[in-house]
């Protein structure tokens, strides 16, 4: 039995599908298929029900599962055992995302990190901020910049980036952008388009509608900021965006910070303690990158 065998195996029980489980570790699929087979004649048992799409843990499997996992997390405290007393880190980081994020100072802290620590394979993917909190709970992800409502998830720690208000944002022309004020009751009166749920800015706009009995018709859904924008300023609706997020277009519409809505759309980064001294790195670097001024904003 080995290690990689474990991994492959993990791998494919966390994605429920060969395909997937080996683009994640970076083989064939046959190559994944292959040593699972071989793990399974060593072990006498087949430890997954196999379908044309899916993948499930027999009972065998299920048995073996949490065992494995445990089997490559000492694997890998033994190499940062090593590595600590050697100033070698080693390992892996999983970096989760919120969909249509561009916070560069994130892109600058995994550079920043991966200079310092070429011997630290990173992974970033993107998903909406509840599914990410849920992989860091889980322990799938290691970090995660998430939008949020609250300062800091149950039972995570929490390093909030940025503290803003929302707003609704209106193409020239629209009766919104010839009012100096904005409410929710305003905003009902017109059809919105919003993050879908399980993001952070919509469930401040969601909580804050909901403490006042509204039920506006969100119409359309997007998860990226730019095609929130797009929409809105083609007439199909109101934007609900942030503050930093509506600045970017300016130039197609006008933005109306919503008068009773005092709860702030967050931007934070989420981890589980304890952790392991490459996310204590990571974290060191995403600290300095999200605290040192932007330079574009001295010049």
């Amino acid at each position: 039995m080995e290690m990689r065998q474990l991994e492959y195996f993990v791998a494919v029980a966390e994605e429920q599908n060969f395909t997937r489980a080996a683009e994640r570790v970076h083989i064939s699929q046959s190559g994944v298929s292959a040593q699972i087979r071989q793990l399974e004649r060593e072990l006498g048992a087949e430890l997954f029900h196999r379908s044309a799409r899916t993948a499930t843990l027999t009972v065998a499997g299920k048995a073996a599962l949490e065992h494995a996992r445990a089997a490559l997390a000492a694997a890998d405290a033994v190499g940062q055992a090593v590595g600590e007393v050697t100033d070698l880190i080693r390992g892996r980081l999983t970096v989760g995302m919120v969909i249509g994020c561009t916070v560069t100072p994130l892109f600058d802290a995994l550079a920043a990190f991966h200079r310092a620590h070429p011997g630290v394979e990173i992974s970033l993917l993107e998903d909406n901020s509840d599914r990410l909190v849920e992989g860091v709970r889980a322990g799938t992800l290691d970090l995660a910049l998430i939008g949020t409502a609250t300062a800091a998830p149950q039972g995570l720690d929490a390093l909030t980036i940025i503290s803003e208000r929302i707003v609704a944002a209106v193409p020239t022309g629209h009766p919104l952008a010839k009012q100096r004020r904005v409410t929710l009751r305003d905003l009902a009166a017109h059809p919105l388009v919003c993050m879908p749920p399980g993001t952070g800015l919509r469930a401040v706009f969601d909580d804050a509608c909901a403490a006042q009995s509204l039920h506006p018709a969100i119409t359309l859904q997007a998860g990226s900021a730019d095609a929130i924008a797009g929409l809105a300023a083609r007439g199909l609706g109101v934007a609900v965006l942030s503050d930093s997020m509506a600045a970017n277009y300016r130039d197609r519409l006008t933005a109306r910070a919503i008068d009773d809505v005092d709860t702030s759309a967050l931007l934070a980064l989420v981890w589980k303690s304890p952790h392991s001294p490459a996310l204590r790195e990571l974290l060191l670097h995403s600290r300095q990158a999200f605290t040192e001024p932007d330079p574009a904003q001295n010049s």
